[in-house]
């Protein structure tokens, strides 16, 4: 468990660092103004399919040949794409080892979750979760304390891709889940990714569980990540985009934290979403509500909502450990929360229609429109998912 939070803390740093140095970055590379926005949304997007892409193949390797397996190649490769980021020259090149960083840091979470939920005991796989995932997200505070004492972009990169191989050394004593042995015995197809596809009911199952996490990602990537040119549009001024990313990660561990307990006491992880979509509905309404006027501090103290209310991370990427049998479990558990990043592509596209002349032509009710979509199907795939709480792991998909 100590093992994965430490692994999640690097890689949320470097995942989340594009957000905190793209402006000064961009501006290192001769990036114009108006052309930040846009390219911004570019690069992301590529990280973001190196991250789907990433999270299918590290999810089938786990499954074919270990969890612990996952856990070493996966950190490797990011970490010295995170070291290539700090070395680029151009906007092509930080395109693509954003995008190879992106396919390393798909492995980490989703192994180092299944692993605790196959180690420990039922009733505490909700609270590991939950101690990995808000150990995790400190990365960011981290990434945004760095740039501030450094200033210098190309050294955060090199930090963070230091700290990663420093990582494999923990790693040499992570052991092999027994869980996983035991069934390979069984000689049943292991990390079969056609699997999913293969039965209706498991596919809807997949699915479902993707969805769920949508509005994590609507709100990192569309609201926070572009928070400062929702200031602009609010007519705030003096607002500061990675304090804003910093204060929402510190907000979102105390929320993945609070999530993976409350589902404890609740005996139920879907009441617990429940509760989390309500908390991030109010806080996404009164974030629009500041077109009628605001101000930075005001604006801070929202993202810290929105991050709060987002902190259901711990919840669906359990969740997606739990629905699955021991052969599909990693393929799952990795390929899932890596998809919903995945899917943030798909979300800025659907935002830029939304906000183009023929359509709206207006960037704050295309961004309201799109988390509306986003959040309601995130709730009905609540309502058609199993609970999950306490269930026996121990069975293989057939």
């Amino acid at each position: 468990m100590i093992v994965g939070a430490l692994g999640f803390f690097v890689d949320i740093y470097d995942l989340l660092l594009f957000n905190i140095v793209r402006r000064a970055s961009f501006a290192d590379l001769g990036v114009a103004e108006d052309a930040m926005k846009t390219m911004g949304e570019n690069v992301l997007s590529w990280q973001m399919i190196g991250l789907t892409i990433g999270g299918i193949l590290w999810g089938m390797l786990g499954d074919k040949k270990g969890r612990k397996s996952v856990l070493f190649g996966s950190i490797l490769l990011y970490s010295l794409a995170t070291i290539a980021n700090g070395l680029v020259t151009d906007v092509s090149q930080y395109t693509l080892f954003r995008f190879v960083a992106g396919l390393g840091l798909a492995g980490e979470l989703g192994a180092s979750i299944t692993l605790t939920s196959e180690m420990l005991p039922k009733e505490k796989r909700g609270i590991a979760s939950a101690i990995i995932t808000t150990s995790g997200v400190m990365g960011t505070i981290t990434a945004y304390f760095v740039h501030a004492l450094t200033s210098d972009w190309r050294l955060c990169y090199f930090i963070g891709g230091g700290m990663g191989l420093a990582l494999l050394f923990l790693r040499v004593g992570v052991l092999e889940s027994n869980m996983y042995d035991t069934a390979r015995e069984q000689g049943v197809p292991f990390g079969d990714f056609l699997m999913f596809f293969k039965s209706r009911e498991r596919l809807l199952r997949y699915f479902r569980s993707i969805i769920i996490g949508l509005p994590v990602w609507y709100i990192i990537g569309v609201l926070i990540s572009f928070s400062d040119e929702f200031a602009k549009q609010f007519g705030i001024s003096g607002f500061d985009q990675p304090k804003a990313l910093m204060l929402q990660y510190v907000a979102l561990a105390l929320g993945d934290m609070s999530a993976g307990f409350l589902s404890n006491w609740l005996g139920s992880r879907k009441k617990t979403l429940y509760i989390f979509y309500g908390i991030t509905l109010l806080f996404i309404t009164l974030f629009f509500a500041l077109r009628g006027g605001g101000n930075a501090f005001n604006m801070y103290l929202l993202c810290m909502g929105l991050g709060f209310g987002s902190g259901i991370s711990v919840l669906y990427i359990t969740m997606s450990a739990e629905q699955f049998g021991t052969n599909l479990r990693a393929t799952a558990a990795i390929s899932i929360p890596n998809l919903v990043r995945g899917c943030l592509p798909i979300i800025l596209l659907v935002f830029q229609l939304l906000r183009s002349p023929s359509m709206i032509d207006n960037y704050l009710t295309a961004a309201w429109m799109t988390g509306a979509v986003v959040l309601l199907a995130g709730i009905l795939s609540v309502y058609y998912t199993k609970e999950t709480f306490g269930k026996d792991l121990d069975y293989i998909e057939r």
